[in-house]
């Protein structure tokens, strides 16, 4: 495991967080669409740099 996926695997699974807390807040949907790419680039960036 590189270290640049592992960074990339935490942070899009922190995003993930940030999407379910801003969810229960009931933030503009624009915002937790916008977060939700992020996080979702992030995963899986880091998912395709793992040396398998």
């Amino acid at each position: 495991m590189n270290g640049l996926s592992t960074v990339l695997i935490v942070v899009g699974l922190f995003l993930v967080g940030g999407i379910v807390s801003f969810v229960k807040q009931k933030m503009p949907t624009s915002l937790i669409v916008v977060l939700s790419i992020g996080a979702a680039m992030c995963l899986v960036s880091g998912a395709l740099r793992l040396e398998v």
